[in-house]
């Protein structure tokens, strides 16, 4: 074997290479998503196990069985009646109205992208006014 040691050398780097991603971020944690929930509403639609898997499956559901269908109400877990609506129900000032503090939280910690936005127009959110010193 005349080209060992280039062999070796070769396995050597391509194996620090392909493992780089590993050691890199070892001891790295990703701090969990810790969405804001709403205070006005103590109950969702479905249980909260279920929306935490399954919301965009049920927003599929309202969004076909509205579009298609004409229907427009839900009849949830507990027998209430809601609006099948994404804007009206569940980003309504009463619900999940602040997508930065609840959406957004989930979505960046799972790296996932919803196409919702492309269609809806994202809840208007208001900013906390400044304080500004009074001037003597």
């Amino acid at each position: 074997m005349y080209d060992g040691g280039k062999i070796i050398t070769g396995v050597v780097i391509g194996l620090a290479l392909l493992t780089f991603p590993f050691w890199y971020n070892l001891g790295r944690a990703v701090t969990k998503a810790d969405p804001k929930l709403p205070t006005k509403e103590k109950q969702c639609v479905e249980p909260k196990a279920y929306m935490k898997t399954k919301h965009m499956q049920l927003l599929d559901l309202w969004r076909d069985s509205t579009v298609r269908a004409a229907k427009r109400s839900y009849i949830g877990f507990n027998g209430v009646k809601y609006d099948m609506s994404l804007q009206n129900t569940c980003m309504s000032p009463d619900c999940h109205s602040k997508k930065t503090e609840f959406c957004d939280q989930c979505h960046n910690y799972t790296a996932v992208v919803p196409y919702c936005w492309d269609c809806h127009i994202p809840p208007k959110e208001e900013k906390p006014k400044e304080v500004k010193p009074k001037e003597e």
